[in-house]
Protein backbone atom coordinates (compact mmCIF):
# COMPACT_ATOMS: atom_id res chain seq x y z
CA UNK A 1 0.00 0.00 0.00
CA UNK A 2 2.83 2.27 1.12
CA UNK A 3 4.15 2.06 -2.43
CA UNK A 4 0.75 2.70 -4.17
CA UNK A 5 0.40 5.60 -2.13
CA UNK A 6 3.56 7.22 -2.59
CA UNK A 7 2.48 6.99 -6.96
CA UNK A 8 -0.65 8.37 -6.17
CA UNK A 9 0.81 11.46 -4.71
CA UNK A 10 3.09 11.41 -7.78
CA UNK A 11 -0.16 12.18 -9.88
CA UNK A 12 -0.02 8.28 -11.15
CA UNK A 13 -2.65 6.27 -12.69
CA UNK A 14 -3.23 3.13 -11.35
CA UNK A 15 -4.01 -0.35 -13.66
CA UNK A 16 -7.42 -1.82 -12.83
CA UNK A 17 -5.62 -4.78 -11.25
CA UNK A 18 -3.88 -2.19 -9.11
CA UNK A 19 -6.85 -0.55 -8.01
CA UNK A 20 -8.79 -3.45 -7.33
CA UNK A 21 -5.69 -5.04 -4.70
CA UNK A 22 -5.34 -1.89 -3.55
CA UNK A 23 -9.57 -2.03 -2.59
CA UNK A 24 -9.52 -5.84 -1.25
CA UNK A 25 -6.35 -4.64 1.05
CA UNK A 26 -8.57 -1.71 2.49
CA UNK A 27 -11.80 -4.26 2.48
CA UNK A 28 -9.92 -7.12 4.48
CA UNK A 29 -9.12 -4.86 6.79
CA UNK A 30 -5.38 -4.95 6.38
CA UNK A 31 -5.22 -0.96 5.56
CA UNK A 32 -4.56 1.45 9.16
CA UNK A 33 -6.88 4.47 9.30
CA UNK A 34 -4.19 6.65 7.85
CA UNK A 35 -3.53 5.00 4.87
CA UNK A 36 -8.08 4.49 4.19
CA UNK A 37 -8.21 8.74 4.52
CA UNK A 38 -4.99 9.46 2.65
CA UNK A 39 -6.17 6.86 0.09
CA UNK A 40 -9.62 8.34 0.39
CA UNK A 41 -8.31 12.00 0.02
CA UNK A 42 -6.01 11.47 -2.74
CA UNK A 43 -9.36 10.77 -4.84
CA UNK A 44 -11.20 13.62 -3.92
CA UNK A 45 -8.54 15.71 -4.79
CA UNK A 46 -7.99 14.05 -8.47
CA UNK A 47 -10.17 12.45 -11.23
CA UNK A 48 -10.87 8.77 -11.11
CA UNK A 49 -9.88 6.66 -14.15
CA UNK A 50 -11.59 4.58 -16.03
CA UNK A 51 -9.49 1.59 -15.02
CA UNK A 52 -9.19 2.33 -11.50
CA UNK A 53 -12.88 2.93 -11.44
CA UNK A 54 -13.46 -0.37 -12.90
CA UNK A 55 -10.84 -1.70 -10.29
CA UNK A 56 -12.51 -0.53 -7.38
CA UNK A 57 -15.86 -1.70 -8.65
CA UNK A 58 -14.25 -5.47 -9.59
CA UNK A 59 -13.12 -5.61 -5.44
CA UNK A 60 -16.19 -4.86 -4.28
CA UNK A 61 -18.18 -7.34 -6.52
CA UNK A 62 -15.42 -9.69 -5.03
CA UNK A 63 -15.73 -9.11 -1.33
CA UNK A 64 -20.08 -8.97 -1.70
CA UNK A 65 -22.35 -11.52 -0.59
CA UNK A 66 -24.30 -11.87 -3.88
CA UNK A 67 -27.54 -12.78 -4.27
CA UNK A 68 -29.54 -14.43 -7.36
CA UNK A 69 -32.55 -12.67 -8.36
CA UNK A 70 -31.93 -13.80 -11.95
CA UNK A 71 -35.52 -15.63 -12.57
CA UNK A 72 -36.80 -11.84 -11.68
CA UNK A 73 -34.79 -9.85 -14.28
CA UNK A 74 -35.12 -6.77 -11.88
CA UNK A 75 -34.01 -3.35 -12.48
CA UNK A 76 -32.07 -1.13 -10.36
CA UNK A 77 -32.79 2.40 -9.64
CA UNK A 78 -29.77 4.13 -7.34
CA UNK A 79 -28.27 7.03 -7.56
CA UNK A 80 -24.75 7.79 -6.43
CA UNK A 81 -25.37 10.59 -4.25
CA UNK A 82 -22.82 13.39 -3.69
CA UNK A 83 -24.80 16.16 -5.60
CA UNK A 84 -25.48 18.53 -2.21
CA UNK A 85 -28.84 19.07 -3.68
CA UNK A 86 -30.77 17.46 -0.66
CA UNK A 87 -33.76 16.44 -2.57
CA UNK A 88 -36.41 13.93 -1.48
CA UNK A 89 -35.71 10.35 -2.02
CA UNK A 90 -36.76 10.64 -5.51
CA UNK A 91 -35.15 7.17 -6.90
CA UNK A 92 -36.34 5.48 -4.26
CA UNK A 93 -39.95 6.39 -4.48
CA UNK A 94 -39.18 5.89 -8.44
CA UNK A 95 -38.51 2.40 -7.79
CA UNK A 96 -41.92 1.48 -5.77
CA UNK A 97 -43.58 3.44 -8.77
CA UNK A 98 -41.66 1.52 -11.38
CA UNK A 99 -42.53 -1.56 -8.89
CA UNK A 100 -46.08 -0.62 -9.47
CA UNK A 101 -45.70 -0.47 -12.99
CA UNK A 102 -45.28 -4.55 -12.94
CA UNK A 103 -41.24 -4.37 -13.30
CA UNK A 104 -39.79 -6.16 -10.61
CA UNK A 105 -37.04 -4.00 -8.61
CA UNK A 106 -34.15 -4.72 -6.65
CA UNK A 107 -33.21 -1.61 -4.86
CA UNK A 108 -29.87 -1.13 -3.99
CA UNK A 109 -29.13 1.70 -1.12
CA UNK A 110 -27.60 2.87 1.24
CA UNK A 111 -27.81 5.23 4.80
CA UNK A 112 -26.94 9.23 3.67
CA UNK A 113 -23.27 9.76 3.46
CA UNK A 114 -22.79 13.10 2.09
CA UNK A 115 -26.24 13.74 2.10
CA UNK A 116 -29.00 13.92 5.56
CA UNK A 117 -31.09 11.19 4.28
CA UNK A 118 -30.15 7.96 1.89
CA UNK A 119 -32.56 5.93 0.71
CA UNK A 120 -31.95 3.22 3.48
CA UNK A 121 -32.94 6.29 6.32
CA UNK A 122 -36.48 6.46 4.99
CA UNK A 123 -36.60 3.12 4.68
CA UNK A 124 -36.13 2.01 7.95
CA UNK A 125 -37.72 5.32 9.25
CA UNK A 126 -41.08 3.66 7.59
CA UNK A 127 -40.42 0.02 8.67
CA UNK A 128 -38.92 -1.66 5.84
CA UNK A 129 -37.05 -4.91 6.81
CA UNK A 130 -33.21 -5.17 5.96
CA UNK A 131 -31.94 -8.77 5.40
CA UNK A 132 -29.75 -10.28 2.95
CA UNK A 133 -31.56 -13.38 3.41
CA UNK A 134 -32.26 -14.60 -0.31
CA UNK A 135 -35.27 -16.48 0.49
CA UNK A 136 -36.80 -13.30 2.52
CA UNK A 137 -35.59 -10.91 -0.35
CA UNK A 138 -37.26 -13.16 -3.50
CA UNK A 139 -40.58 -13.39 -1.29
CA UNK A 140 -40.42 -9.48 -1.40
CA UNK A 141 -39.68 -9.36 -4.78
CA UNK A 142 -42.47 -12.21 -5.86
CA UNK A 143 -45.17 -10.67 -4.05
CA UNK A 144 -44.15 -6.81 -3.70
CA UNK A 145 -42.28 -6.48 -6.87
CA UNK A 146 -39.39 -5.12 -5.24
CA UNK A 147 -36.33 -6.06 -2.31
CA UNK A 148 -33.91 -3.59 -0.64
CA UNK A 149 -30.66 -4.53 -0.30
CA UNK A 150 -29.45 -2.45 1.92
CA UNK A 151 -25.53 -1.95 0.86
CA UNK A 152 -24.24 -2.88 4.58
CA UNK A 153 -25.39 -6.01 4.72
CA UNK A 154 -24.02 -7.19 1.56
CA UNK A 155 -20.69 -5.14 1.63
CA UNK A 156 -18.98 -5.69 5.27
CA UNK A 157 -15.75 -5.52 3.91
CA UNK A 158 -16.76 -1.70 3.94
CA UNK A 159 -17.15 -1.67 8.04
CA UNK A 160 -13.63 -1.09 7.58
CA UNK A 161 -14.17 2.60 5.56
CA UNK A 162 -17.50 3.78 6.79
CA UNK A 163 -16.58 5.36 10.09
CA UNK A 164 -13.58 7.55 8.23
CA UNK A 165 -16.33 8.20 5.11
CA UNK A 166 -18.89 9.40 8.35
CA UNK A 167 -16.17 11.35 9.89
CA UNK A 168 -15.37 13.24 6.37
CA UNK A 169 -18.61 14.02 5.63
CA UNK A 170 -17.61 14.27 2.11
CA UNK A 171 -17.98 12.52 -0.81
CA UNK A 172 -15.37 9.81 -2.04
CA UNK A 173 -14.69 7.81 -4.69
CA UNK A 174 -17.59 5.24 -2.72
CA UNK A 175 -20.17 7.47 -3.89
CA UNK A 176 -19.27 6.96 -7.36
CA UNK A 177 -19.16 2.62 -6.63
CA UNK A 178 -23.03 2.49 -5.11
CA UNK A 179 -25.04 1.85 -8.35
CA UNK A 180 -21.95 -0.26 -9.61
CA UNK A 181 -22.09 -3.20 -7.18
CA UNK A 182 -25.69 -4.13 -6.39
CA UNK A 183 -24.73 -7.78 -5.49
CA UNK A 184 -27.44 -9.03 -7.48
CA UNK A 185 -25.41 -7.81 -10.31
CA UNK A 186 -28.77 -6.44 -12.36
CA UNK A 187 -29.28 -6.90 -15.88
CA UNK A 188 -31.36 -3.39 -16.07
CA UNK A 189 -30.20 -0.26 -14.41
CA UNK A 190 -31.46 3.37 -14.38
CA UNK A 191 -28.69 5.04 -12.67
CA UNK A 192 -27.99 8.79 -11.63
CA UNK A 193 -24.71 10.24 -11.42
CA UNK A 194 -23.42 13.81 -9.53
CA UNK A 195 -21.43 14.85 -12.73
CA UNK A 196 -20.57 14.78 -16.40
CA UNK A 197 -17.17 13.28 -15.91
CA UNK A 198 -18.41 10.32 -14.19
CA UNK A 199 -21.41 10.03 -16.75
CA UNK A 200 -18.43 9.39 -18.94
CA UNK A 201 -16.76 7.02 -16.94
CA UNK A 202 -20.17 4.66 -16.30
CA UNK A 203 -21.05 4.40 -19.81
CA UNK A 204 -17.50 3.46 -20.77
CA UNK A 205 -18.21 0.65 -18.13
CA UNK A 206 -21.66 -0.40 -19.11
CA UNK A 207 -20.33 -0.64 -22.63
CA UNK A 208 -18.46 -3.84 -21.52
CA UNK A 209 -21.48 -5.12 -20.26
CA UNK A 210 -24.94 -6.93 -21.43
CA UNK A 211 -27.04 -3.88 -18.81
CA UNK A 212 -30.01 -2.59 -20.48
CA UNK A 213 -29.06 1.12 -19.28
CA UNK A 214 -30.03 4.85 -18.57
CA UNK A 215 -27.48 6.73 -16.87
CA UNK A 216 -28.42 10.36 -16.14
CA UNK A 217 -27.12 13.75 -15.09
CA UNK A 218 -28.80 17.00 -14.67
CA UNK A 219 -27.05 19.89 -16.22
CA UNK A 220 -27.65 21.72 -13.09
CA UNK A 221 -26.35 19.31 -10.69
CA UNK A 222 -28.63 16.53 -9.58
CA UNK A 223 -27.78 12.88 -9.67
CA UNK A 224 -31.10 12.53 -11.24
CA UNK A 225 -33.82 13.73 -13.40
CA UNK A 226 -34.71 16.98 -11.08
CA UNK A 227 -37.07 18.61 -14.28
CA UNK A 228 -35.56 22.34 -13.46
CA UNK A 229 -33.23 21.76 -16.16
CA UNK A 230 -32.08 19.37 -19.14
CA UNK A 231 -30.32 16.24 -17.95
CA UNK A 232 -28.04 14.57 -19.98
CA UNK A 233 -28.33 10.79 -20.79
CA UNK A 234 -25.94 7.63 -21.83
CA UNK A 235 -28.36 4.99 -22.37
CA UNK A 236 -28.02 1.76 -25.01
CA UNK A 237 -29.97 3.88 -27.67
CA UNK A 238 -26.86 6.61 -27.16
CA UNK A 239 -26.57 10.04 -26.00
CA UNK A 240 -29.94 12.52 -25.85
CA UNK A 241 -30.80 15.43 -23.20
CA UNK A 242 -33.89 14.77 -21.98
CA UNK A 243 -36.00 18.08 -21.39
CA UNK A 244 -38.83 18.91 -18.75
CA UNK A 245 -41.21 19.31 -22.18
CA UNK A 246 -39.83 15.85 -23.15
CA UNK A 247 -42.51 14.56 -20.70
CA UNK A 248 -44.76 17.59 -21.81
CA UNK A 249 -43.68 19.75 -18.68
CA UNK A 250 -42.48 22.33 -17.79
CA UNK A 251 -39.70 23.35 -15.81
CA UNK A 252 -39.45 22.58 -11.84
CA UNK A 253 -37.91 25.28 -9.53
CA UNK A 254 -35.55 23.43 -7.14
CA UNK A 255 -37.28 24.45 -3.74
CA UNK A 256 -40.30 22.33 -5.06
CA UNK A 257 -38.00 18.86 -5.23
CA UNK A 258 -36.15 20.27 -2.02
CA UNK A 259 -36.98 17.78 1.45
CA UNK A 260 -34.16 15.72 2.08
CA UNK A 261 -34.51 15.56 6.34
CA UNK A 262 -35.71 12.28 7.45
CA UNK A 263 -39.23 13.08 8.78
CA UNK A 264 -39.82 15.40 5.86
CA UNK A 265 -38.58 12.70 3.30
CA UNK A 266 -40.96 9.85 5.09
CA UNK A 267 -43.41 12.66 4.90
CA UNK A 268 -43.13 13.53 0.91
CA UNK A 269 -42.66 9.51 0.49
CA UNK A 270 -46.06 8.47 1.86
CA UNK A 271 -47.72 11.78 0.37
CA UNK A 272 -46.59 10.34 -2.66
CA UNK A 273 -47.58 7.09 -2.88
CA UNK A 274 -50.82 8.34 -1.35
CA UNK A 275 -51.86 10.17 -4.66
CA UNK A 276 -51.34 13.28 -2.54
CA UNK A 277 -48.08 15.08 -2.69
CA UNK A 278 -47.46 18.32 -4.98
CA UNK A 279 -47.85 18.39 -8.71
CA UNK A 280 -43.63 19.11 -8.79
CA UNK A 281 -43.09 15.89 -6.51
CA UNK A 282 -45.01 13.45 -8.45
CA UNK A 283 -43.74 14.73 -11.64
CA UNK A 284 -40.01 14.28 -10.75
CA UNK A 285 -40.76 10.92 -9.47
CA UNK A 286 -43.19 9.76 -12.64
CA UNK A 287 -39.67 11.44 -15.15
CA UNK A 288 -37.15 9.25 -13.11
CA UNK A 289 -39.61 5.98 -12.78
CA UNK A 290 -40.81 6.44 -16.26
CA UNK A 291 -37.44 6.55 -17.53
CA UNK A 292 -36.79 3.26 -15.50
CA UNK A 293 -39.93 1.96 -16.97
CA UNK A 294 -38.92 3.01 -20.62
CA UNK A 295 -35.46 1.52 -20.26
CA UNK A 296 -36.81 -1.92 -18.64
CA UNK A 297 -39.20 -2.33 -21.58
CA UNK A 298 -37.91 -0.71 -24.67
CA UNK A 299 -40.93 2.20 -24.96
CA UNK A 300 -40.69 5.91 -25.09
CA UNK A 301 -39.99 8.24 -22.13
CA UNK A 302 -43.15 9.53 -22.71
CA UNK A 303 -45.13 6.12 -22.66
CA UNK A 304 -43.04 5.19 -19.51
CA UNK A 305 -43.97 8.80 -17.76
CA UNK A 306 -47.39 7.79 -18.23
CA UNK A 307 -47.01 4.21 -17.09
CA UNK A 308 -45.47 5.93 -13.94
CA UNK A 309 -48.67 7.98 -13.50
CA UNK A 310 -50.75 5.20 -13.90
CA UNK A 311 -48.85 3.46 -11.53
CA UNK A 312 -49.12 6.37 -9.06
CA UNK A 313 -53.24 7.20 -9.35
CA UNK A 314 -54.24 3.58 -9.33
CA UNK A 315 -52.26 3.02 -6.17
CA UNK A 316 -50.14 0.14 -7.46
CA UNK A 317 -47.55 1.67 -5.86
CA UNK A 318 -48.92 2.61 -2.68
CA UNK A 319 -49.95 -1.58 -2.85
CA UNK A 320 -45.89 -2.67 -3.57
CA UNK A 321 -45.04 -0.27 -0.41
CA UNK A 322 -47.57 -2.00 1.83
CA UNK A 323 -46.77 -5.76 0.76
CA UNK A 324 -43.14 -5.00 1.25
CA UNK A 325 -44.15 -3.67 4.72
CA UNK A 326 -46.13 -6.31 5.36
CA UNK A 327 -43.66 -9.21 4.60
CA UNK A 328 -41.06 -7.13 6.85
CA UNK A 329 -43.26 -7.33 9.85
CA UNK A 330 -43.98 -11.48 9.35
Amino acid sequence: MKELLTRLTQHEKLSRQEAKEALLFIGRGEGNHYQVTTFLSIYMMRNISVSELAGFRDALIELCIAVDLSAYNPIDLCGTGGDSKDTFNISTLSSFVTAGAGIPVAKHGNYGVSSSCGSSNVMEYLGVKFSNDSAFLERCIDQAGICVLHAPLFHPAMKHVAPIRRALQLKTFFNMLGPLVNPCSPKRQMVGVFNLALLRLYALLFQETETQYCIVHALDGYDEISLTSGTKAISNKGETIIYPSTFGLTALSPSAIGGGHSIEAAAIFTNVLNNEATTAQKQVVCANAGTAIATALDISLAEGYAKAQESIESKKALAAFKKLLELSKA
